[in-house]
């Protein structure tokens, strides 16, 4: 049997020197990100107690989601590599203790990381994300003057709107019409110069409208003047969200959301998807790029552990291009999301098994 003191010893070297990656690289970060971005906090008055609690507070955990695979990979390279190289892991093998069993230890240590990269992924950091990307929208990014144009919504079954153009600074979506359709026919369209969002009333008031009914074998009823007030299920914040508002949408809300969009039409439910995707697709890499980590670090080198450490980096920045790279076929629709999001994971299984039973021999 391995023995439990072993179990513990290889254990606490996976998860202690994981977090001290996390914390030297995160404050290497800070301190570039600030450099960038200083600029605009000075342009913008940004106050000092929202850059560090609502922006960087907010941003570490971002940023230790977006980089785990990173993390991981470097962890386990450079503490395997260094067991090999005080001849460490030869001594384990020598005792009877088969390649396989040894690996046990490092797949629960990858095991705890990916469970909590998980619930993060799912809980956590997409409520921390509402107040970083609050801070961003105002003292960051440059906000667009239009959401889109030409917008399609199914607001409800049989109820369809479509506007030319929304401005966001006026909440107005000009070009605004309204189709009520059943059994594949149109009874009755709602068109309107403008749709302007009332903050008061919370609802649309239209300018310059026409509405017109359809009725099988009687004339149809038109009705037009200058404003008319109609409350729809569609808000203005429809129009003014953006691609990072779903990073603030936990694993519940992100769903219904999916939901939502599908039944709209919406084109963006892809960015949707791929968010939802990568939620999973990231956490699970901790056990493919831990094999592979093993498995390239385990033999010991001449020359130190430089060499080793350097491939690793390279195929875990490798890794995460493929990562960004693969969501490209989403949204050329090259791909659905569930295999493009996957597809990096898959590769890399391969690669991870081939160098593992290398390793073994």
């Amino acid at each position: 049997m391995f023995p439990k003191k072993l179990d513990r010893y290889i254990m606490k070297k996976f998860i202690t020197t994981f977090f001290v990656a996390l914390v030297l690289i995160i404050g290497i970060v800070i301190i570039f990100d600030v450099s960038e971005k200083i600029d605009n906090f000075v342009s913008k008055q940004a106050p000092l107690h929202g850059i560090i609690f609502d922006y960087y507070l907010n941003f570490v955990p971002y940023f230790v989601n977006m980089f785990s695979p990173l993390f991981v990979f470097i962890t386990v390279i450079f503490f395997t590599a260094m067991m090999a190289s005080n001849s460490e892991i030869v001594a384990i093998l020598s005792c009877g203790i088969s390649y396989r069993r040894m690996m046990v230890p490092y797949l629960v240590s990858a095991a705890i990381i990916a469970s909590m990269s998980l619930y993060f992924n799912l809980y956590v950091i997409p409520h921390s994300n509402v107040e970083r990307v609050a801070f961003e929208e105002q003292y960051v990014k440059r906000r667009a003057d239009a959401s889109g144009r030409n917008i399609h919504y199914q607001i409800n079954p049989g109820e369809y709107v479509y506007v030319e153009n929304f401005s966001r600074w006026n909440n107005t979506a000009y070009k605004f019409t309204l189709e009520k359709i059943r059994n594949n026919e149109i009874i009755s369209k709602l068109s309107a110069e403008s749709a302007v969002w009332d903050t008061t009333k919370l609802c649309w008031s239209l300018r310059k409208y026409t509405m017109r009914e359809y009725y099988d074998g009687f004339d149809d009823i038109i009705k037009s003047g200058a404003q008319l007030d109609t409350a729809l299920s569609i808000t203005v914040d429809d129009f003014k969200r953006g691609k990072d508002y779903i990073e603030t949408l936990d694993y519940d809300q992100l769903r219904n959301y999916i939901a939502i969009q599908r039944m709209r039409g919406d084109a963006d439910v892809k960015f949707s998807l791929i968010e939802l995707h990568k939620r999973f697709a990231l956490p699970f890499s901790a056990f493919i790029l831990t094999i592979m980590g093993v498995a390239l670090s385990s033999k010991k080198h001449r020359g130190g552990i430089g060499m080793t450490l350097g491939i690793g980096i390279a195929l875990a920045f490798i890794y995460i291009l493929f990562l960004r790279f693969s969501e490209m076929f989403v949204y050329t629709d090259t791909l659905p999301p569930e295999i493009a999001l996957w597809m990096p994971n898959v590769i890399y299984f391969f690669i991870a098994l081939y160098l593992y039973r290398g390793a073994q021999k």
